[in-house]
């Protein structure tokens, strides 16, 4: 084979591996946008998870801490309720013991 055409298959077949090299590098640049986009919709889906478990657990936690709240008001509504109730059973008492104490404070000054 003459030289002249030895050095123009060598030249077709570098011409050859610069075109492999070059698809191959813009393949390569293809998975990895590919592959950015993928981890960016990945990353995106666990923030809106995580946001809506973190809704759901803040819900949650004021759900019972609503439930909380009413069973004091009704334990404290019960207890005053109780209160009242012994407090007007002795208010008689009371008062006969207040008037006795008046009286007797009158007669001391007497």
């Amino acid at each position: 084979m003459p030289r002249p055409e030895v050095l123009e298959r060598i030249k077709e077949a570098e011409n050859e591996a610069d075109e492999i090299v070059a698809e191959a590098e813009e393949a390569r640049d293809d998975r990895i946008s590919e592959a950015r986009e993928e981890a960016d919709r990945i990353r995106r889906e666990a923030e809106e998870e995580a946001s809506e478990l973190h809704e759901e657990r803040l819900a949650e936690a004021r759900e019972e801490i609503e439930a909380e709240r009413e069973e004091l008001l009704a334990e404290g509504e019960e207890e005053r309720e109780a209160l009242e109730a012994r407090a007007r059973e002795n208010e008689e008492e009371v008062t006969e013991y207040v008037v006795d104490l008046f009286e007797e404070a009158v007669h001391a000054q007497t």
